[in-house]
């Protein structure tokens, strides 16, 4: 019994002390884009260098989608993960998230993970949301606001819609991140 009870002890200390290092930006479940599968953020994600971006499906950087899914398969086997935040903040994204995920995997092939549609931006932006805004020390100004994040979760830099995916300069610093 003192054996069941050491071991029980010994797992319950070892997921506390995975839980701590898993870095802020993690500690997060969210769910699929059109479907009831949560993901724990931690879990699918650590180790990994995060893009994170807020899309919509109705604005004229939605081509962007065509440029991320490009990069995500480039560097996905690299250790890059694209995450994307369908968002109606500037009132351009559809009003149910099949049309979303319709556009995003019959229009463009998106592959990349995309969640529910959250608030980016304001008092009503998603914890997860706001801690990228408080650690890139700006919120998305627009569709298509880009947070890259190193594996060890740390803030690379914060990018506008106006940042194309093929941008050298934005390639160059998801190579350095994916470098370190």
């Amino acid at each position: 019994m003192k054996k069941v009870i050491s071991l029980a002890l010994l797992m319950a200390c070892s997921q506390i002390a995975m839980a701590s290092e898993c870095p802020d930006l993690l500690k997060f479940a969210k769910r699929k884009l059109n479907s009831q599968e949560v993901v724990n953020m931690c879990d699918a994600y650590k180790g990994k260098t995060m893009l994170f971006v807020n899309t919509a499906s109705k604005c004229g950087f939605t081509p962007q989608f065509e440029g991320l899914e490009a990069l995500y398969s480039k560097y996905k086997d690299d250790g890059l993960v694209i995450l994307g935040f369908p968002s109606n903040d500037f009132n351009q994204e559809f009003g149910n998230e099949k049309e979303t995920a319709e556009l995003c995997e019959l229009t463009y092939g998106v592959k990349f993970p995309m969640f529910e549609s959250i608030s980016v931006r304001g008092d009503d932006a998603d914890p997860l949301y706001a801690m990228l805004a408080e650690k890139a020390g700006s919120e998305p100004k627009w569709n298509f606001y880009k947070y890259l994040v190193n594996k060890n979760g740390d803030m690379v830099e914060s990018y506008s819609a106006f940042t194309k995916p093929d941008n050298e300069d934005f390639v160059s610093d998801i190579k350095a991140a994916l470098a370190l």
